[in-house]
């Protein structure tokens, strides 16, 4: 276990500056990534993360996936590995904060 902390803590300070600059271009992007910290480990839905950070589904998706311009892909939270998508069934797509996410969040919080 050890071992892999601080692997992912490696991960963390190299990739840190890029994940840092896309949570400040998009505050969607961090609330997002802070809401889902909150309710960890648990996942939710886009029309419910919608609802807590208070935006659109639309923005909740192009914050985790990328879209167009407005939200770019290589910044989106799933490419930054912030957060990962479950199947909840028949179609329903569940998001979750990935550990290397928890780690993010804990630094910017400290």
């Amino acid at each position: 276990m050890d071992e892999q902390h601080n692997s992912l803590k490696d991960k963390v300070d190299v990739m840190r500056p890029l994940v840092l600059r896309a949570l400040r271009r998009s505050s969607i992007r961090k609330k997002i990534a802070e809401y889902l910290f909150e309710i960890s480990p648990s996942s939710s839905y886009t029309s419910e993360i919608a609802y807590h950070v208070k935006t659109t589904p639309t923005n909740v998706i192009g914050a985790i996936r990328g879209m167009d311009s407005r939200y770019r892909k290589e910044d989106s939270l799933l490419s930054l590995n912030i957060v990962e998508e479950t199947s909840g069934g028949k179609d329903m797509k569940l998001y979750r904060i990935t550990e290397y996410g928890k780690e993010i969040i804990r630094q910017l919080k400290s």
